[in-house]
Parts: C-alpha cells; structure tokens; sequence
C-alpha cells in the first residue's frame, strides 16, 4: 500500500509495475485504476510484482516472522 501511494502518478505506477514482472496488460489497467491503495493492494498486479521476497530485499520486515519467533521460540522446539 506505501509503495503504491508512494507512486502516485499512473505512469509512475505502470513504469514501476513491469520493473516488477507484472505483465503489460495487467501493469496498464492497474495503473489507471482509480481505485484507492488498500484496495490495489490485495490486487493481482501488485501481488505478482511485489512478493514477499521482493519486499524483504527492500529491508521490511515480516510480522508473520517477528510473532513466531516470539511465540514459538528455538528453545522450545
């Protein structure tokens, strides 16, 4: 959702979603969807582009991650 807010303009966001992988097609209508960021965010142009993966390189952390190292430590396993 940052990411896509971050963006801002439509050919920001088309330009930026086939860097990602994201086919033409889809990078196009995406972008000139005027639906807002939460809404693209659960979309499939944004989640073929940007995997989890991709955004652990951009250094966020995960919070599934961060709750099952405090719930499920490696002294306990």
């Amino acid at each position: 959702m940052c990411y896509w807010k971050q963006w801002r303009w439509c050919r920001t966001k088309i330009r930026d979603l086939l860097k990602l992988g994201t086919l033409l097609g889809t990078a196009i209508r995406a972008g000139m969807n005027r639906n807002g960021p939460w809404a693209m965010a659960r979309r499939l142009a944004a989640q073929s582009g940007m995997t989890n993966q991709w955004l652990k390189e951009q250094g966020l952390i995960s919070v599934k991650e961060l709750w099952v190292e405090i719930h499920y430590p490696a002294t306990a396993r």
